[in-house]
């Protein structure tokens, strides 16, 4: 089972950061554009968690990836880590960005991934929230230790379902795999640009599950400028140190010259579904249950 997704948050975070530069938005349209079409020549349905803004701000991108036949989810309104807001933030945060969708929509939002990947074992209050606006489905489980803090003692890293107060979510955390005896993510973001093409292939082939997440911006090729100490505090509500900045760059310009082009052939060679495809091949009463 090859799950292929994306999230959209471009447009938004460009005019919000970034001046809402004309250039950068033909750029975020085209490198769409592309995408779509690839995904039309394989006949593939691909699951897009999109920003609740991108819904207010920018409908017609939306309207042109549902109008293709992909999935639509949600990715929050304003992309800012569930980790770094309150309970009653997110409680807000996710009802304004679900209402925007399916107003825009007309259907019903069923999937949520949080920026980031950021619930973890403080915040795995979440899932309430998530369930009083209807969400079916989560793929906010990073089942490791990571930057933004991940869930390492989540313990799975395929699908199960996640039992809290009561209330039950099926959940697609994202693939690991093992190399020198350490748990890796190799099939998206920045760990997707580091690691060839010939490993990422070889280590889907050998798996029973994996969940692909790619970011337009990830893709582009060309290198991203360090951040600006008050850009980097607003963005990711922590310190600007140098360090942190120079890390953030180093990491977000890994691999990029190559990165479209390498998803590309990924895509043309891989047999892939959307999570709401895969939601029903799996025997639901046969998975395990995880209890937070």
């Amino acid at each position: 089972m090859n799950i292929l997704t994306f999230d959209i948050e471009e447009w938004y975070i460009e005019k919000a950061f970034h001046g809402a530069r004309k250039e950068k938005f033909e750029i975020f349209d085209r490198y769409l554009a592309q995408i779509l079409d690839i995904l039309d020549e394989r006949g593939l349905n691909a699951t897009f968690f999109c920003l609740g803004k991108m819904a207010s701000d920018y409908p017609d991108i939306i309207k042109k990836i549902a109008g293709k036949g992909h999935e639509i989810a949600c990715h929050s309104d304003k992309h800012v880590w569930l980790n770094k807001m309150s309970y009653k933030e997110v409680d807000e945060d996710t009802h304004i960005a679900i209402d925007s969708l399916e107003q825009l929509l007309g259907n019903k939002i069923k999937g949520y991934r949080a920026p980031a990947f950021s619930i973890g074992e403080s915040n795995k209050w979440a899932f309430e929230i998530f369930h009083k606006y209807g969400i079916e489905y989560d793929a906010s489980i990073f089942p490791a230790a990571r930057d933004f803090g991940g869930f390492p003692s989540f313990g799975h890293n395929r699908p199960v379902l996640v039992s809290y107060q009561g209330i039950e979510i099926k959940e697609f955390p994202i693939c690991m795999t093992k190399l020198f005896g350490k748990e890796i993510a190799y099939s998206g973001g920045g760990y997707f640009r580091l690691y060839p093409l010939w490993y990422v292939s070889k280590t889907i082939k050998n798996s029973d599950y994996v969940m692909t997440y790619f970011h337009i911006g990830d893709l582009l090729p060309g290198n991203k400028k360090v951040m600006s100490r008050k850009d980097y505090e607003t963005y990711f509500k922590e310190k600007g140190t140098i360090f942190n900045r120079y890390k953030r760059f180093v990491k977000s310009n890994l691999g990029r010259n190559n990165a479209f082009e390498k998803m590309s052939e990924l895509i043309s060679q891989t047999k892939m579904i959307n999570i709401d495809q895969a939601i029903h091949q799996i025997q639901w009463e046969k998975t395990d249950k995880v209890f937070l």
